[in-house]
């Protein structure tokens, strides 16, 4: 029996022009750096670093900063999409020039949020009813039942900005501490849950492989190792059990993603952890590539925001390029063609 041959995108030069034309110097930034594969450093993208560090996107997802440098709602970092929490994994997301020290209050922000003292007590709940009776880290018939997804998002945040301090250790080890026997991660409260959550493992598993890459740590290297699994046995998107499609939303195109799950997501995360060449990857690889507009660019089909400054659950400060079926979006079609170079599906 032949092995199918892999599905390879050709014809780029229009789309590639498109995106190095984008008024975002984000998407440009990516498109140098992702798809071309030039060196970051270089005094061409350390330039296109300062024009995304002085955008209007920037100042418009930092509008909100107060005197002394935290963003607010100050007490509510995970304000539905305007708090510090999605702020700072939107701008470790489009580029933002890393190391930079007026971040530092809105890191402090999230360091204090999610290494708050709940979540280092731990209780035996036997029921569900008891896992939410009190704050803590919930534990039931040996699992840790948590938002790892939060802890997942800051810490991959905060490496990805340069971030780091000798606090940031702290979040790696709570998720090492939370994972679960089958190497992802789940806050279901229900005591028979056993199998993780796509939703709670796709940040934890990005995080940890970064903190292993630049802390030497291969206990986190070999975690994140575990965790790519979760996604790999299900072909980033297929049930186990009869091969279907495990969510609607699992197959279609979103940017951002918030704390929400697709297959490109799933894609960014395997390349992120070296596994983009695993052949468990071919057909999540194969449907990317099916679902390529005329145009030669990727539509977000589906989204999770309205655009729109008022501090309510779902809006965000600023316009990701909104959903179509027939025209593309360059976010979501930047980071499909940086997914299909590093697995080497892209003839550039």
């Amino acid at each position: 029996m032949s092995t199918p041959t892999a599905a390879i995108v050709t014809d780029t030069e229009s789309v590639i022009e498109k995106l190095m034309e984008s008024p975002e110097p984000s998407i440009r930034w990516k498109t140098r750096t992702g798809i071309l594969g030039e060196d970051g450093d270089s005094p061409s993208n350390r330039a296109l670093l300062d024009e995304i560090h002085s955008s209007e996107r920037v100042r418009s997802l930092l509008a909100r900063r107060d005197d002394t440098g935290r963003l607010e709602p100050v007490g509510d970092v995970y304000a539905k999409w305007q708090g510090a929490h999605w702020v700072l994994s939107h701008l470790a997301d489009i580029g933002y020039p890393p190391g930079d020290p007026d971040l530092n209050p809105i890191r402090d922000q999230l360091l204090d949020c999610w290494l708050d003292e709940q979540y280092f007590d731990e209780y035996e709940a036997k029921s569900k009813s008891k896992a939410y009776s009190r704050q803590g880290s919930p534990v039931m018939r040996g699992r840790h039942r948590q938002h790892a997804s939060q802890h997942g998002n800051a810490l991959w945040s905060i490496l990805r900005l340069g971030l780091a301090d000798q606090r940031t250790e702290q979040l790696a080890e709570r998720l090492l501490r939370w994972q679960w026997p089958d190497g992802g991660w789940n806050c279901d409260k229900k005591p028979d849950a056993d199998s993780s959550s796509f939703m709670e493992t796709l940040y934890p598993t990005r995080a940890l492989s970064i903190y292993g890459e630049k802390a030497g740590d291969e206990t986190a290297r070999k975690a994140a190792s575990r965790a790519a699994r979760i996604f790999l046995d299900r072909y980033l998107y297929k049930r186990r059990s009869d091969g279907g499609v495990m969510h609607p939303e699992f197959v279609k195109l979103h940017y951002p993603l918030y704390w929400h799950y697709d297959f490109l997501g799933g894609l960014k995360a395997m390349a992120e952890t070296g596994f983009i060449d695993d052949a468990n990857c071919g057909p999540a690889l194969d449907l990317l590539v099916e679902m390529r507009l005329p145009d030669g660019g990727w539509p977000a089909l589906s989204k999770y925001y309205k655009c729109s400054t008022d501090l309510k659950p779902g809006n965000d400060s600023v316009d990701w390029g909104g959903t179509s079926k027939r025209k593309m979006n360059e976010w979501v079609t930047v980071d499909a063609l940086t997914v299909l170079r590093a697995a080497g599906r892209l003839a550039v």
